[in-house]
């Protein structure tokens, strides 16, 4: 049942989403990914163009061309690579975001951003040898220690600094993403470092012992906001216990495999609603909802955790085939497309398809495919 379950959604996924955003999502002039898609397809410009959003696209289409022989995808990563790197490259550092007519928008550059600076380079350098990738790298990883880095530990927000700023674990989350995939390509030891340096963030600082919860939102010491402080969100907790276990391949210490079978406890209680999905948001202190409604991506990001947590094969397997049923029923649509937001009752919400959004649906979905192929038989379409 699984496997018939990730037929569909393979076919979905590479058939349908990644084809038509191949198709219609990518600029063919100029070659860069549109912001937002319609349902029908067509660009649904929303008043600027982020680094972020080409970063996604670029690692998406990287790590698809790694999966399958590609060449109709393959041909849009070097200038999609090329647009990012003149058009957000400035000064020597990377800005957030462009008007609609590709002038410069934001100046700024976000530690979030960066992030996906890292992921997506290191996969489109697998695929393409593109020895520019690396280069970004580098200067991407020096820019954010020589700039960036905060006195307390991790990083700020963006740059230029402000320190009043709240900070987040979120970006640290995705930094940690990208260096495991950096060093991963590169076996630089200075990604390790940065590595070790982050999962010591997490267990020191975004880890709240008492609660047993990932908490979101900080001070600039690293205390707890005292307005947003309780929020936490189920999808992070279990997107932390997948890159925990992906940082332990590269530096294996049961702290940080021991904190991510807890997060897993804490998520698997509490953020799933009864009526199937995943709640966006509950109370850290209380444990109760409080944003009911349930967004895509952090299904897909339970999809991952559940890949890896050490429970049995049969418990396994029922998840997946839970989920992933939820998934086909509620969230994926016809022609590769998806509802991004469900209410509390499972109603879909009228949203248009943003392009940051295919990077969760695609490793959800492919971390699965991975683990039934080596686990449970599944052969595939390709």
């Amino acid at each position: 049942m699984l496997n018939s379950a990730l037929l569909s959604s393979q076919s979905f996924l590479f058939d349908e989403l990644l084809n038509n955003w191949s198709c219609y999502g990518i600029n063919k002039e100029d070659g860069y990914s549109y912001e937002s898609m319609n349902h029908d397809w067509t660009n649904n410009s929303v008043g600027r163009v982020r680094l972020l959003t080409q970063c996604r696209q670029l690692y998406t289409f990287s790590h698809a061309c790694q999966i399958k022989n590609m060449p109709e995808w393959q041909v849009k990563l070097t200038p999609l690579f090329d647009f990012i790197t003149s058009h957000y490259f400035i000064d020597e550092r990377w800005i957030f975001s462009l008007h609609d007519d590709l002038s410069i928008k934001d100046t700024q550059s976000d530690a979030y951003a960066l992030a996906f600076v890292l992921l997506s380079f290191s996969h489109y350098y697998r695929v393409t040898k593109d020895d520019r990738a690396l280069i970004f790298m580098k200067k991407t990883h020096l820019f954010l220690l020589d700039n960036m880095r905060a006195l307390s530990g991790g990083f700020y927000e963006s740059y230029p600094v402000d320190t009043s700023q709240i900070r987040r674990q979120n970006p640290h989350m995705h930094l940690l993403e990208g260096y495991v995939a950096a060093f991963n390509t590169t076996n630089d030891d200075d990604y390790k470092e940065a590595i070790q340096s982050l999962l010591s963030l997490a267990l020191e600082r975004f880890y709240h012992k008492e609660t047993k919860t990932l908490r979101e939102f900080f001070s600039a010491d690293w205390s707890i906001d005292p307005q947003t402080g309780n929020q936490v969100e189920p999808g992070h907790h279990f997107e932390w216990v997948w890159l925990l276990y992906q940082a332990n391949k590269i530096i294996p210490n049961s702290d940080y495999t021991d904190l991510a079978q807890q997060l897993w406890l804490t998520a698997t209680r509490h953020g799933l609603a009864n009526n199937g999905g995943i709640y966006n948001q509950i109370d850290g202190d209380t444990k109760h909802p409080i944003d009911k409604e349930k967004r895509i991506w952090p299904i897909t990001e339970y999809l991952k955790a559940v890949t890896v947590m050490p429970i049995g094969k049969e418990e396994k397997i029922d998840r997946l085939e839970k989920c992933i049923n939820f998934a086909q029923q509620h969230y994926f649509l016809p022609n590769g497309r998806w509802n991004e937001y469900l209410n509390e009752d499972n109603t879909p919400k009228n949203y248009p398809l943003p392009g940051t959004s295919s990077y969760h649906i695609f490793l959800g979905l492919t971390e699965v495919i991975a683990w039934a192929k080596a686990n449970n038989g599944f052969l595939g379409s390709f």
